[in-house]
């Protein structure tokens, strides 16, 4: 059974009497452990279909069923509650608290979760150790570089286990290095039993998930398999760059 399973799901926004047709029965199934890119121009439907997958919109015609359970129909607590519990999310801006630790953001799902506080960081500093960050756990977010803070929220989407990471345009902040370090971390997670969804315009981003999703005018132009690079091995044939604090502010609220 996928993971993730579309049927003909469409999504129409009404502007005034313009209808906008986002996606157009699009079809579309994931498997777990599977590592998809998602790729198209602004206005393609790819930020809309990430947002039916993430439980964040609803469809307004055709079924999404999750790991076999239809979810399209379910009320706001009832997709709240499938989002903290299946779900991970890893945006563009990092989406951390600035003043807080790195500690403290990873907790802040679990915290929504009501997860009791020694539960909770055992659990944040387990996700930290997991992306590399178990010397940077007391840091706040602004004290970190781009690729660290990018950790940080991937390790704030692994702390509730989920088993479908979905990731919007994760590297379009980040230098080269630093996009084939996530790379390398969202391939371990993928061979570690998590599956993967990104969305980028980035044919190099692209280049190394196991699959590519095209989409043009609402609907899926092309669905390719491929032998994804392996970023472990690009990773050690580019030469670091000393590790600055970034640049650009965090985002100051963030949901989970």
């Amino acid at each position: 059974m996928p993971l993730i399973e579309l049927d003909k799901v469409s999504k129409v926004y009404r502007m005034g009497d313009v209808e906008v047709h986002a996606l157009r029965e699009v079809s579309f199934t994931v498997e777990e452990r599977d590592f998809v890119a998602v790729m198209g121009s602004s206005g393609s439907g790819k930020s809309t279909l990430m947002n039916i997958i993430g439980c964040l919109d609803r469809p307004t015609g055709g079924a999404y069923r999750l790991d076999g359970h239809e979810v399209s129909r379910l009320d706001r607590r009832e997709l709240a509650r499938v989002r903290n519990k299946t779900l991970g999310f890893v945006f563009q801006s990092f989406n951390l608290l600035s003043r807080t630790s790195a500690l403290e953001n990873v907790e802040l799902p679990l915290l929504y979760g009501g997860v009791p506080a020694r539960e909770r960081h055992r659990r944040a500093l387990e996700a930290l150790g997991r992306v590399g960050l178990a010397e940077r756990v007391h840091h706040r977010s602004n004290e970190m570089s781009g690729g660290q803070q990018q950790r940080v929220a991937v390790a704030r989407a692994l702390v509730t286990h989920p088993r479908l990471i979905l990731a919007d345009e994760p590297t379009g902040n980040l230098d080269s290095r630093t996009t084939i370090e996530i790379m390398v971390l969202f391939q371990e997670l993928a061979a570690a039993g998590i599956t993967v969804l990104l969305v980028t315009h980035e044919p190099d981003v692209a280049a190394y998930a196991s699959r590519v999703v095209v989409m043009r005018d609402g609907r899926i132009r092309t669905d390719e398999r491929q032998q994804g690079r392996r970023a472990a091995t690009d990773l050690a044939a580019t030469a670091p760059i000393e590790d600055e604090p970034a640049a650009a502010p965090v985002a100051t609220e963030a949901s989970a």
